[in-house]
């Protein structure tokens, strides 16, 4: 597993905050680091970024680069239970346990400040790890996530394939039903565009926004006119979340 880190000035004198950025669909370690525009922003505000690739890769399974949306480069941030990708596929762990303490051994960063982010299928992924980790990670936000993976085309391929037929076993990755039980003690912010192609059928904000209203979890859902799923759409909003997560990982 390949993934890329920034650090900030302010690391070369104290540790510093540390603040995961999880890609979607498709994507490496690259695409954010090259696209995004955060560095500017992690330098001012004082926060290193990790972001690792989207799944593992070149594991022989069969197929496994067959579909852009599932295997490789699509990872979906689970454990999977279901063979042949139980063995390598268990991005859930990765993410949460075994890349912090890489981090922790090797850079200069404060493990007792998380936070995450992510955008579309790493905006699921970053929900999901938030609200399962929640004094794991002081701070959350996420760019057009998948917020229903139980009730969209991409959430219910995945799930399939990776955690098997027993719907029961989803809601352990579904944010719309993790927030029902598990409330954080800061506020999310998602940002999403009015013209984004997959914004109907797979990504679904207002199922979030309603569980988040019915669980009382403090949920901050802007609605960007005209923006779509793109890197420029992320690059556009990147200073609100960076200041967002600041403010909650040096308090």
């Amino acid at each position: 597993m390949k993934f890329a880190v920034y650090l900030p000035p302010q690391a070369q004198t104290e540790t510093v905050p540390v603040l995961y950025y999880l890609s979607g669909l498709t994507c490496t370690e690259e695409n954010f680091t090259t696209k995004a525009g955060a560095q500017q922003f992690a330098a001012k505000y004082g926060v290193m970024l990790v972001a690792p690739d989207t799944s593992p890769r070149q594991t022989g399974i069969p197929g496994e680069d067959d579909d852009w949306d599932f295997g490789s480069g699509a990872g979906f941030y689970v454990d999977a239970t279901q063979q042949p990708w139980q063995t390598h596929y268990q991005m859930y762990s990765y993410i949460t346990r075994e890349l912090p303490a890489l981090i922790a051994d090797h850079f200069p960063g404060n493990p007792e400040r998380q936070g995450i982010f992510g955008h579309s299928m790493g905006g699921h992924g970053a929900l999901i790890c938030a609200l399962k980790n929640p004094r794991q990670y002081r701070s959350v936000s996420a760019f057009a996530p998948i917020v229903a993976p139980m009730r969209c085309p991409w959430g219910q391929k995945a799930f399939t394939g990776y955690l098997g037929s027993d719907q029961a076993t989803w809601r352990a990755y579904d944010a719309s039903e993790l927030v029902r039980t598990t409330q954080l003690d800061s506020p999310i912010l998602i940002d999403q565009g009015t013209a984004d192609a997959f914004l109907d059928k797979q990504l679904m904000p207002q199922v979030f926004q309603q569980a988040c209203a019915e669980a009382g979890q403090p949920l901050t859902l802007r609605m960007q006119q005209g923006y779509d799923h793109s890197y420029y759409f992320i690059a556009t909003f990147m200073e609100d979340h960076l200041r967002h997560h600041a403010e909650r990982l040096w308090n």
